[in-house]
């Protein structure tokens, strides 16, 4: 019999520590090699570490016969740009068996973020191969943000994921019936142990401190710089309203410097003290070692591991502004942001933040039906058979609240409810009206331009 490869593609230490987990929990089946295949998707690689150099990846090592690099295999294209054309994937294949020495091995392959490069690439140049996919942080719960081939999305046998928010269930990937996984919690914890062990920097504080977790979103063209700074600062502003005085700040790997001194004067104005944590660990890692009285972001996966894994306080702030801005629509953020805004209390509201405790089952239940219609309105196409799930919720829920979570331009290009005011509900939703509607706007345009 062929000898058997299992290849596990990671980009990030978090998505490292999840498949640790998972073969320590038993998930995958014992086969002849393990492959760890890092890639790093960094816009300039060649000056951003990679998973293999962050500190405690040597524990995570541990459990593979050897680490291979993706950016290394494909240079000088970069992982997130790079998949091969058809015509080359034969071609392709035997360079990479050869350079892996993979012989006739059977390939098996596990994955995150199926729907992109590099994830997709690798699935495509081992054709036949099967797949686990794993999700890497909320955005699980959200729906595939891009119409996979069925030629890779039939091989799919499951999607793992950690359970951060207990009785939640994946929509990733069930177009294709992928049933999920869950990674246990216990298994999680252990590996994210590890990793604490190993980073010996981390100070042991005197006071337990609020910890602030920056996300970088003007990166990402959803906010603007001086906007970031301002949800940063505010951030500061709300944790010593509330009575902290030592701060601990975690930028983002790549955010500005000057962020992290202006947050360290606002903090001095207010007579605080801000500490900038600036090593490249996992914020999970900074809960162990810190044990933070208060844990606020935007709407990082973090917070939810901090309430969750870890029984911390935790805060949102900028939540709803945010929302306002993601564009497009189908922006696969919403997800995530949702989750938070929903579950999390506002850092502004003190007797929230106090009284905050993880979701009952009754409110998850709500949530499930918010995201399955929001994730209907991202992606109708791929999940043509919410449509009545939507339907009904965004007629009997709509309200001041929840319109926050939804755009009315959006619901009118899918003829869902709430797309026409409540006052011109009388309308009859037919063809020709939208069609004369279509052509009353255009013509606004036209006269508007003169």
């Amino acid at each position: 019999m062929p000898r058997t490869t299992r290849i596990f593609c990671v980009s990030t230490l978090y998505g490292a520590a999840t498949l640790a987990a998972a073969l320590d929990a038993g998930l995958f089946e014992p086969t002849d090699r393990r492959l760890l295949l890092v890639t790093n998707n960094a816009v300039n690689p060649e000056i951003t570490p990679s998973v293999d150099a962050m500190p405690g990846f040597a524990r995570i090592r541990e459990r593979f016969d050897e680490v291979l690099s993706w950016n290394e295999t494909i240079a000088p294209f970069h992982p997130g740009g790079w998949g091969p054309r058809g015509d080359d994937i034969p071609m392709w294949e035997r360079y990479v068996r050869l350079l892996w020495d993979l012989g006739d091995d059977e390939v098996h392959l596990a994955v995150e973020s199926i729907q992109v490069n590099p994830a997709l690439a690798l699935c495509q140049l081992f054709t036949g191969a099967p797949v686990d996919a794993y999700a890497d942080g909320l955005m699980s719960y959200g729906p595939t943000r891009d119409k996979i081939d069925p030629l890779v999305g039939t091989r799919v046998d499951r999607l793992l994921h950690l359970d951060l928010v207990p009785g939640l269930t994946p929509l990733l990937l069930t177009e294709f019936g992928v049933p999920p996984v869950l990674v246990p919690s216990e298994a999680f914890l252990k590996v994210l142990g590890e990793l604490a062990e190993e980073e010996a920097e981390l100070p042991d504080p005197e006071e337990q401190p609020a910890l602030l977790l920056g996300q970088y979103l003007s990166a990402l063209g959803i906010l603007d710089d001086a906007e970031e700074e301002e949800l940063h600062l505010g951030m500061v502003r709300g944790a010593v309203a509330l009575g902290h005085r030592k701060l601990v700040f975690k930028p983002h790997p790549v955010a500005p410097a000057r962020w992290s001194r202006l947050l360290e004067d606002e903090a001095r104005k207010l007579g605080a003290e801000l500490t900038l944590l600036d090593r490249p660990v996992l914020a999970e890692v900074a809960y162990q070692r810190l044990r933070p009285a208060l844990v606020v972001g935007c709407f990082s996966t973090a917070l939810l591991t901090a309430a969750g894994l870890y029984g911390l306080p935790v805060a949102r702030v900028g939540t709803g502004t945010v929302l306002a801005r993601l564009a497009p629509y189908q922006n696969s953020n919403r997800v995530p942001l949702t989750i938070v805004d929903v579950l999390l209390p506002d850092l502004a509201d003190g007797p929230a933040v106090e009284a905050w405790a993880m979701p009952s089952a009754e409110r998850v239940d709500e949530l499930a039906a918010l995201l399955r219609a929001v994730g209907f309105a991202m992606q109708p196409k791929i999940y043509p058979g919410l449509l009545g799930e939507a339907e009904r919720y965004l007629s009997t829920h709509l309200d001041p609240h929840t319109w926050r979570y939804f755009k009315r331009r959006r619901l009118a290009a899918l003829a869902l409810p709430g797309a026409v005011p409540g006052q011109l509900a009388f309308i009859p939703r037919n063809a020709t009206v939208r069609r004369l509607a279509r052509r009353a706007r255009a013509l606004k345009r036209v006269t508007g331009k003169r």
